[in-house]
């Protein structure tokens, strides 16, 4: 490893993942309806064991919002020492799969969708950091769906807080987003200070002096301790036993469990699949990761996850995205993001707790900002049609639903147009007087019967027409029959037909 490379880039990258995902392990954690720590502990694992395993420079994995439903429902269901079982069990289902070469199913999404994905994750982030950026924090850091478990939802949770605006919030919070804004500015980047120390950690020290002001001063500006970052403390006399939570494996073979099991493995697995290729997707160097390699990597996190009580694990955009935008090279930076989110929790807790939510809401905010440019809906309006309505779709169903449930109906779309594609380039119909020339351009099947139908009913009465077959190595029998039935219909309008490289 480079080290003059490192510190330029990774480790102030670090950094700022670190503070981008304190507070969405602790919020998933508390979703998830476990102890805080359990997030904690997968952010610490996610950071150091995948960085090191995975081969992806720039990912970084945590626990993910999108399993925060499924955490739930089986730690209510199965208590949490026989939930982490189920943990352990779909981490080694995530290593079978990666060595049953399963991660080639992340390269069958389209572009349009993983650019509506990483678009539709940029306005989640700026519509649900902006009650936080107030002072406003009823639903949890990290959450994605649109509707919440109180009947309320994205939309409405925005007017509710304008009741419940904390001003001392909105100062740090205004405050934190003129810093960000203008840190990258090139008159700032001639001075060695502002290249060498990431906006980020600025924001945070100086959310937590303000507060401290506020409260010396200016009470009625003052932050109450519910709109701080709230981190569990290790005191002198604790253990570190005494936050672990070890799994019951006399439930290895409850039935219940095996299905947890199953289906953590197969939403953390296609959420790992989608978001590797997203990130993928902001490299700048355009690399590739190797997607079974990945699965491992992310199976063994989840096996040691299990073992001492923490959360599920993904790879997820928000972190990854934050460490590209950080300038993030290689995945030293995630590795750096997990020590630092060990060493902060094992020796300044209570530092952590005096941090603003609403200073690391306007970092999500920014982040989010930089996914959803509209820089991306010019580019993705000037590909065409095809491309561009399945990434509307992606983005608005993921904004009004949840991330997979979205990605699954911005795929849905995107086929429609890969098929409507595929039929209109099937056949090619020329003509010269009364001459006509259908030529086959690609194999076809019956799905282009509908084409076909109306590439026959152009041919006028009297003409003569030549079906060429040469480009199609396979032709289906449905299309065989159906110009078996036009040769007969053609004698009744006067059209002579001819068949070229092709039988009946």
């Amino acid at each position: 490893m480079n080290i003059k490379s490192y510190l330029r880039y990774d480790f102030p990258a670090g950094i700022v993942v670190f503070l981008v995902a304190l507070p969405l392990c602790l919020g998933i954690a508390l979703a998830s309806g476990v102890p805080l720590f359990a997030g904690v502990i997968s952010g610490i694992i996610g950071g150091i064991v995948v960085g090191f395993l995975s081969g992806s420079p720039l990912s970084v994995t945590g626990p993910a919002a999108g399993l925060a439903t499924i955490v739930l429902a089986g730690v209510n269901e199965l208590g949490f020492a026989a939930f982490l079982c189920a943990v352990v069990m779909a981490g080694g289902m995530q290593i079978l799969a990666g060595y049953a070469k399963a991660g080639t199913l992340g390269h069958f999404f389209p572009s349009s969708v993983i650019k509506g994905m990483l678009a539709g994750i940029g306005l989640i982030l700026i519509l649900k950091q902006l009650p936080h950026a107030v002072g406003y924090d009823m639903d949890f850091e990290g959450d994605e769906n649109f509707l919440y478990a109180d009947g309320q939802n994205t939309f409405s949770d925005l007017f509710k807080a304008l009741h419940y605006i904390t001003p001392g919030a909105v100062v740090i919070s205004l405050l934190s987003f003129f810093i960000l804004s203008v840190w990258n500015h090139n008159v700032l980047q001639r001075y060695k200070f502002f290249r060498k120390i990431p906006a980020a950690l600025i924001v945070v020290l100086i959310g937590i002096v303000l507060n401290f002001i506020f409260q010396q001063a200016f009470p009625f500006l003052a932050i109450e301790e519910k709109h701080l970052v709230s981190v569990p403390v290790l005191s002198y006399e604790t253990s570190w036993l005494e936050f672990l939570t070890f799994p019951d494996f006399s439930q290895f073979f409850n039935q219940k469990v095996i299905l947890a099991a199953f289906t953590i493995a197969a939403v953390a697995s296609l959420e790992t699949l989608l978001n590797i290729e997203a990130t993928d997707k902001l490299d700048q160097y355009h690399r590739v990761t190797p997607l079974d390699r990945e699965l491992k990597a992310q199976g063994v996190a989840n096996v040691l996850a299990g073992l001492v009580g923490g959360l599920p694990v993904t790879s997820v955009v928000v972190r990854s995205s934050a460490n590209v935008q950080a300038g993030g090279r290689s995945k030293a930076s995630a590795i750096t993001h997990g020590l630092i989110l060990l060493l902060s929790v094992m020796l300044i807790p209570q530092l952590l707790r005096l941090i603003p939510l609403s200073a690391l809401a306007s970092i999500l905010m920014v982040t989010g900002y930089k996914l959803s440019k509209p820089v991306l809906f010019k580019e993705m309006y000037q590909n065409g049609r095809a491309q561009f309505i399945p990434f509307v779709i992606t983005l608005v169903a993921i904004v009004l639903t949840n991330l997979l449930l979205g990605v699954l109906v911005g795929l849905v779309a995107a086929i429609f147009f890969i098929l409507k594609t595929n039929f209109q380039q099937a056949f090619i119909l020329v003509n010269d007087n009364r001459h006509f020339l259908l030529k086959f351009t690609k194999d076809v099947s019956f799905l282009h019967k509908s084409t076909l139908r109306k590439s026959f009913e152009k041919i006028p009465d009297d003409a003569t027409v030549t079906i060429d077959g040469a480009q199609s190595r396979f032709i289906d029998h449905d299309i065989r029959e159906m110009i078996k039935d036009y040769v007969e219909i053609s004698k009744t309008k006067n059209i002579s037909v001819q068949l070229k490289y092709l039988s009946l």
